[in-house]
């Protein structure tokens, strides 16, 4: 007896070993290059990117099945202004009170209370995580595994803001409740963070940063 809910598995592609791990490789080569900017041009970005990238993260697996993600696009200059002047408020609140300790890690990103990005750039990305559903009858149906699903698609939407030719930005004023309110979305939705993306300034800079080699992060036994 055949069960409807499965399908055989599409679209899958094998490859040789040698091609495999070239194209593994190449992927690396391509997020090596990916940076995280504080400088973004104001130059248009066409909406069909980032509709795809939309979609991309939208590919990401999740708790269920549930996808308990919502992405709010925001590309009207008005309403960037509201949400920077509500994050630099929020922003400054958290420099008056952070531990020395948390103020002394982000020290060498050069990061402060002032967010203009969240206006230059041509998109900001409200990501939020829906802690529970409703059923058609209106009761209340728990999400599962939500941080964790919707911490996937944005790093599916982060690989393809970059493979798209785009830089991207993860900025998390807290507290961050204010986007809700500002982008009119429901209680079961919780603000999780913004994904600034665009071009990058012509004078953008990053920190010099290095990455943790491979035994650091992984351990193979």
């Amino acid at each position: 007896m055949t069960d409807d809910r499965f399908e055989p598995l599409p679209d899958y592609r094998e490859y040789p070993r040698s091609e495999m791990e070239a194209r593994a490789a190449a992927f690396l080569d391509e997020m090596r290059r990916r940076r995280t900017t504080r400088h973004f041009s104001d130059r248009p970005v066409s909406p069909a990117v980032i509709e795809s990238c939309i979609r991309a993260a939208g590919t990401a697996p999740s708790g269920a099945h549930l996808q308990p993600w919502h992405f709010v696009v925001v590309s009207d200059p008005m309403l960037k202004r509201r949400i920077r002047e509500a994050a630099e408020v929020a922003e400054r609140e958290f420099y008056a009170t952070a531990p020395a300790e948390w103020l002394e890690a982000l020290a060498p990103l050069g990061t402060d209370a002032v967010k203009p990005y969240l206006e230059t750039a041509p998109y900001v990305i409200a990501v939020f995580a829906q802690r529970y559903r409703h059923a058609p009858g209106g009761s209340r149906r728990s999400n599962y595994y939500v941080m964790e699903s919707v911490g996937i698609a944005v790093g599916f939407l982060l690989a393809a803001l970059h493979h798209a030719g785009l830089v991207a930005l993860t900025h998390t004023p807290n507290p961050m409740g204010f986007l809700r309110e500002l982008l009119g979305r429901p209680e079961n939705e919780k603000p999780v963070l913004l994904v600034v993306a665009g071009y990058p300034a012509a004078e953008a800079r990053v920190p010099r940063l290095l990455r943790k080699p491979l035994p650091e992060i992984a351990t193979f036994r």
